[in-house]
């Protein structure tokens, strides 16, 4: 494959640049603005998730975003095309659920935050072999048909949850506080972009990766954002955080789109 997976960059993508990602796969091309975006959602979906367990209740709450999540995903699926905002939406719905699943399995049912990681790891790597074993591609330039989709939105699910469960981890399990957790992702995201680049990895398990990891990251500084004095936050509060993290998502993909606009005119224009 020719594209390179370089998070930061607005071009090349991976895999799937505009073009490809336009005229077949309904997800949006990886550029820097969908990484910006990507962490803002895993950031929103954290605290969001949080502010709703306690202001309506952990079952309501989990009920509610389920119901939510399955609506709009089946919107998603029937859209025949790439709409990126539909497609933001269930990722922020997907990253609430994710961290609600995530939680309810810590808090509910007592699932040590490690057993519940390395559940999930294992439960996302058996779902990749099958997808690759059916599909011959994980590569999201492809998503293109329903079954694709299907396989790649539950990934996308487990990705979320698996990433919660590790900043959790780092957190709370190994006291390490979610400020410097977050600066410790920020660190880690650097890595498939220099083993993708070195060609240590493919574009596409590095874009796999780097999705995984952009969980915790967002997650951690949106709980160092939100959370009290006592667990080591600026007690900002889930609800404004939230707020604020959903402003900037959207400012995020009008930029994104303009930016979009004039790669298409000036492709047009030669």
């Amino acid at each position: 494959m020719a594209h390179s997976y370089v998070p930061a960059t607005p071009r090349p993508a991976v895999p799937g640049d505009t073009r490809a990602t336009a005229g077949a796969s309904k997800v949006p091309a990886v550029d820097g603005w969908f990484w910006v975006v990507k962490v803002l959602t895993t950031g929103m979906g954290e605290t969001l998730s949080d502010f709703l367990a306690h202001t309506v209740g952990p079952v309501p709450a989990v009920a509610a975003a389920g119901l939510l999540l399955a609506v709009v995903l089946l919107v998603q699926l029937r859209t025949g095309r790439c709409r990126p905002g539909l497609y933001w939406a269930v990722v922020v719905l997907v990253s609430v659920f994710g961290t609600m699943v995530a939680d309810v399995a810590h808090v509910a049912l007592g699932v040590p935050y490690a057993l519940s990681a390395g559940s999930l790891a294992v439960a996302l790597a058996a779902l990749f072999v099958l997808w690759h074993r059916v599909e011959g591609s994980l590569a999201i330039d492809r998503v293109t048909g329903l079954r694709r989709e299907l396989f790649y939105w539950a990934a996308v699910l487990l990705t979320f949850a698996l990433g919660t469960a590790l900043g959790d981890l780092t957190a709370a399990t190994l006291q390490l506080g979610y400020l410097v957790a977050g600066l410790g992702f920020a660190v880690l995201i650097a890595i498939p972009a220099v083993a993708t680049g070195a060609r240590w990895v493919g574009p596409v398990a590095g874009f796999w990766w780097a999705y995984v990891l952009t969980r915790p990251l967002g997650a951690s500084f949106a709980d160092w954002l939100g959370v009290g004095a006592d667990r080591g936050g600026l007690a900002l509060g889930t609800g404004p955080v939230s707020l604020g993290l959903a402003v900037l998502m959207a400012l995020a993909l009008v930029l994104s789109a303009r930016a979009n606009r004039r790669s298409a005119a000036g492709l047009s224009a030669h």
